[in-house]
């Protein structure tokens, strides 16, 4: 919990009345490899902090291939905030690519936070925008080479080089798992 404290804490100051009622609204869930924390076609019903693992976010192109948008790991928010906040359905998906352990709010209890304390719509607002600057900012530039497009990826993500499999990588930086392959090669 204090991961998630002191996350909050980068974006304003809260007593600690206010903490402890944030702590009261949320609860530790575990997601097993290969589950799901949001779904395409269902309404997101919760905000997550990543407390351990890696979370990517993927979707189906019109030519039904699946593309990874992003990564998200440690001390993160993980949400598909825009269809979260507007309760609509959503057309990615939010899936564990390791064991994971995250503290989660409600909708609800996300809600009641706005309601109770005055400063949480302002923290909130930077907690989510800098949720959505790293999921945009993070994303291979196509007009990239794709051996650019992985020391970037490298540079954005040194933690990840070496849990997230080659596959998804592959899909993120927008090539084929074997051109990938011959890259990391190339590079060692």
């Amino acid at each position: 919990m204090k991961e998630l404290i002191n996350y909050i804490l980068q974006f304003g100051s809260l007593n600690q009345q206010q903490l402890a009622f944030i702590e009261k609204m949320t609860s530790e869930i575990e997601l097993q490899k290969d589950e799901y924390f949001s779904e395409a076609g269902k309404i997101p019903n919760q905000v997550g902090f990543v407390l351990e693992g890696v979370i990517r976010g993927c979707y189906y192109n019109n030519k039904g291939e699946e593309i990874t948008r992003c990564f998200i790991n440690e001390n993160s928010l993980v949400v598909d905030y825009i269809n979260f906040e507007t309760n609509t359905i959503s057309s990615e998906y939010l899936q564990a690519l390791t064991p994971c352990r995250l503290i989660v709010f409600s909708k609800q209890d996300w809600e009641e936070l706005s309601h109770t304390i005055t400063s949480w719509d302002n923290i909130k607002n930077k907690m989510v925008q800098k949720c959505l600057f790293q999921k945009s900012r993070k994303n291979p530039v196509i007009s990239q080479d794709a051996t650019t497009r992985y020391l970037e990826f490298m540079k954005n993500y040194p933690s990840l080089v070496n849990r997230v499999p080659l596959v998804y990588i592959a899909s993120y930086l927008g090539v084929t798992q074997q051109s990938l392959s011959r890259i990391r090669k190339n590079i060692r």
